[in-house]
């Protein structure tokens, strides 16, 4: 999910503080055959229900409460465990014993926990008799979230806190397996399938705290506020808390943009968030689909240039500046990782791709020659379609160029090939047969050839999309 700045400025170097965690292999454990062409992908647990309720301490810093999320197994195959994903661990990984780690589940109900596994990111529970097909069970359990002290999506700002990737999410499990992939330290290694949200925080009433979803928020107890969070359809819920300045305005086409900002981001920059955040959001919805949560949370600070910005189901934190904003990109990941998922580790081109040609599309760019002007490829190996593995493991620094900017560059080629028309009646069905879904590389080609007579063949070889 992290969308460092690449939507309009020349590619910059990532941030090199960042480390990377090693590959870890993920278990073959398929729960349905894909003998079929094209296969029919099962994803199971799905249709997930959070159920969320946490207190924060004095400034945010700290959350502790009781999740519990239900499911339903999608597989003919009876479902005997669930496995957990502890993403905000993915930096820290299982700590130290004076520096636990900042995500730290206990108190597990409705099942049996095994160690944790994946560098403390993920937690797998046996339940208690195997789930037969079509059937849903729950598992709760405490968690405790402390708040690293980092400028990060799950980091501090200041008085500021933000709280990506912090709460617990359902791994995935399909025919390739389950997918316990690490956090390589750099882009995003997620995958998620759409659920709904219901999550109550119960914090210092001088707090602002933009959330997923639709918020609401009463009186607690003496000087406390509870804002309670409703969100369907989404794929992860993200929070922030602190003294936040804030503005709503209404998209002409009806959407409601909630800004908030620190003390610090300049108002110009604001301004300009929000301008582009309701132009984009309108044209999104019209070329794409119809935005589909309401509202949506524009979360920004002049703090966050190391780290970038970064998109989260109607929430996005913005690297802010008076001039630039990363507004337009993250929103356009509103589309691309949101509404249409992916495995973000094994095919970040399918959301990073294509929110920088959503974006290029908003800003009317001239990409005429963008693909010859990338120059050669950086190397014999390189390709749009390899996973997170592939970087991490000693190709970091193609990460952007290939992602971003060659990716991009492909779908405006396509779309010259195709026809402007064509290309927008293409991935409008697409997103259509993909909503809320989860779509793969070979989903889009098939998409794409379907949308001409002339054979895309050579396009997949020239454009290595593979």
């Amino acid at each position: 999910m992290t969308s460092y700045r690449f939507w309009r400025a020349p590619l910059l170097a990532l941030a090199a503080a960042l480390l990377l965690v090693p590959q870890a292999a993920v278990a073959q454990d398929p729960v349905e055959p894909a003998d079929s062409a094209p296969p029919v992908r099962v994803a199971t647990p799905d249709r997930p229900s959070y159920d969320v309720v946490l207190r924060a301490d004095d400034d945010g810093s700290r959350w502790t409460g009781r999740q519990t999320v239900s499911f339903r197994n999608a597989s003919r195959t009876p479902l005997s465990s669930v496995d957990v994903r502890l993403w905000g661990n993915g930096t820290e990984g299982c700590g130290a014993p004076d520096s636990p780690s900042p995500v730290r589940v206990s108190g597990v109900a409705g099942g049996t926990p095994r160690p944790l596994d994946v560098d403390c990111t993920a937690l797998r529970i046996d339940l208690p008799a195997p789930l037969p097909y079509g059937a849903r069970a729950s598992v709760s359990f405490d968690v405790a979230i402390s708040v690293p002290d980092r400028i990060h999506r799950f980091g501090k700002d200041g008085a500021y806190r933000y709280l990506g990737n912090a709460l617990p999410l359902l791994a995935v499990r399909d025919a390739q397996g389950r997918h316990l992939d690490p956090d390589v330290g750099f882009g995003e290694s997620f995958h998620t399938l759409t659920g709904d949200f219901r999550v109550v925080l119960d914090h210092p009433s001088e707090l602002v705290v933009p959330a997923t979803g639709t918020t609401t928020r009463r009186a607690g107890a003496p000087g406390r506020a509870i804002s309670t969070s409703v969100a369907r359809g989404v794929r992860d819920f993200a929070w922030a808390a602190g003294p936040f300045g804030s503005k709503t305005v209404t998209s002409p086409g009806g959407i409601r943009l909630n800004a908030y900002w620190t003390a610090t981001t300049p108002p110009e920059g604001v301004a300009k968030a929000l301008r582009e955040g309701a132009g984009s959001v309108d044209e999104f919805g019209k070329r794409f689909g119809r935005y589909p949560y309401g509202e949506l949370d524009l979360v920004m600070s002049d703090h966050l240039d190391d780290f970038g910005s970064m998109e989260f189901p109607g929430l996005v934190l913005l690297w802010t500046e008076a001039e630039e904003s990363g507004a337009v990109h993250e929103i356009a990941h509103q589309w691309f990782y949101g509404i249409v998922g992916n495995d973000q580790f094994a095919a970040p081109w399918l959301d990073e791709s294509f929110a920088q040609y959503a974006t290029l599309l908003y800003y009317r760019e001239d990409t005429a020659t963008c693909w010859e002007d990338q120059g050669q490829w950086p190397g014999d190996e390189a390709a749009l379609t390899r996973s997170m593995a592939y970087y991490a493991d000693g190709h970091r620094s193609e990460y952007g160029a290939v992602v971003y900017r060659r990716g991009s560059c492909a779908l405006h080629d396509l779309e010259r090939a195709l026809g402007g028309p064509a290309m927008a009646r293409m991935l409008r069905g697409y997103v259509r047969d993909h909503w809320l879904g989860v779509a793969t590389t070979a989903d889009f080609k098939r998409a794409a050839q379907a949308a001409t007579a002339k054979d895309l063949g050579p396009f997949w070889t020239e454009h290595r999309i593979h």
